[in-house]
Order: C-alpha cells, then sequence, then structure tokens
C-alpha cells in the first residue's frame, strides 16, 4: 500500500535528472531546492537507478545524454528547455523566462552545449555524487 502512495506521490511531481558529478549541476540543485517553495520537484542523478529506467523505458541512452532532464507528466525535457521549464515552474519572477520561447532552441541550446561541454574545466567535478543532508533528503529519489 505504501508502494501506491509513493508512486502516487512522485508522478503529480517534476523530476529533475542531473549530473551528480558537476559542481554547477550541484549548484543549480541546491538553488532549485532553495527557491522550490511550493515543493514541485524532486531529485536524482543521470547515473542513478530512477533515471536508467526512465531513459531505458524512453529509448534513451543515457551515455548520450549530456544535460538537465526535466521529466513532468510523461513528457522529457532536456538542455535549455528543461533549464527554462524549471525556473518557470517556479513561478514569480522566473515566469518573465517565458519570453526566451520566441528564441530558437538551436541558439538556446547551442549556449547549453557550450557550458555543459566546459562544465567540468570551468566549475569543476566531484569524485562522488553529493549526499543530501536529513533536511532534503526526501526530494532525491537516488
Amino acid at each position: 500500500m505504501s508502494e501506491l502512495i509513493k508512486v502516487k506521490k512522485i508522478s503529480t511531481r517534476k523530476i529533475i535528472f542531473y549530473d551528480g558529478y558537476c559542481n554547477l549541476c550541484n549548484g543549480f540543485v541546491n538553488a532549485i531546492i532553495k527557491l522550490d517553495k511550493k515543493n514541485i520537484f524532486l531529485f536524482a542523478p543521470l547515473n542513478g537507478n530512477h533515471a536508467m529506467n526512465l531513459l531505458k523505458k524512453n529509448n534513451i541512452k543515457n551515455t548520450t545524454i549530456d544535460s538537465v532532464v526535466l521529466f513532468n507528466n510523461n513528457s522529457i525535457s532536456y538542455k535549455s528547455k528543461a533549464v527554462i521549464e524549471i525556473l518557470i515552474s517556479l513561478g514569480g519572477i522566473y515566469r518573465v523566462l517565458v519570453m526566451t520561447k520566441i528564441i530558437p532552441r538551436a541558439i538556446l541550446d547551442w549556449i547549453y552545449d557550450i557550458v555543459a561541454k566546459n562544465r567540468y574545466s570551468w566549475f569543476g567535478k566531484q569524485n562522488q555524487c553529493m549526499v543530501p543532508d536529513k533536511k532534503i533528503i526526501s526530494k532525491f529519489l537516488d
């Protein structure tokens, strides 16, 4: 019975999959946790079980993903689209980012790809995934 409740609770929330080794990605996750006043997001590293199962179910090879991935109501967003949707979901001032939808996605993804390609050299890399503290552990799936 508790498994059914857990699945229902997760299905109504948006899941952010991220590179757990990347300092930039971990900083982004920590910022979203602080800004997520509505408690709408859950988090899981891309190399974790939840991400691997979801990506396999959708015929996506996780070895080719160099991106933040947003899973929301059975739809998956990547790269700049995922980041923009995450920020817009926070509401408030971040709703202004809806205007970025007029910029061609190819341009936004090109910028995203430059940052993604250089993220380890610019921001560093951890030897292991972030271990959340007790206050926020319920927001993490893996």
